[in-house]
């Protein structure tokens, strides 16, 4: 699975290996979450999630499987995973909601361009330009 437009998240959610069948019964529950695209991987006790992130986010979904005795993946590089998935995802939650600024871009760099100095300006007196 793939996110098809820049909004939309997937990630996995690995489980520990014990209770067995984890990743079975999780995938039915957050199959029945709207907007929620679930695939199994039961050989390597995981889930495949996608969802838009202006209606879902990593944590959110951990912590509704948390409430419900779920026991997710509790190595370093698991937790690791985790924790740098869900700052991702913060910002990019952050970004989505700050306005367009596509459009005024361009006259901002415009008006700062004119004012910086680039050093293209030719400091040679008029008169020495055209010695001859």
């Amino acid at each position: 699975m793939a996110p098809d437009r820049l909004d939309s998240c997937c990630h996995a959610i690995v489980f520990h290996p014990e209770p067995p069948q984890q990743a079975l019964r999780a995938a039915e529950l957050l199959a029945d979450l709207a907007d929620i695209e679930v695939q199994l991987d039961a050989e390597h006790r995981r889930v495949e999630v996608c969802y838009r992130l202006d209606r879902h986010c990593l944590a959110e979904l951990e912590s509704y499987l948390d409430q419900r005795g779920f026991r997710l993946d509790a190595s370093l590089p698991g937790r690791l995973r985790r924790v740098l998935a869900h700052y991702a995802e913060s910002l990019q939650q952050d970004n989505l909601r700050l306005p367009s600024t596509a459009s005024r871009s361009r006259e901002v760099f415009v008006r700062v361009y004119q004012h910086h100095a680039h050093g293209d300006a030719d400091e040679t007196p008029q008169e020495w330009r055209h010695y001859r």
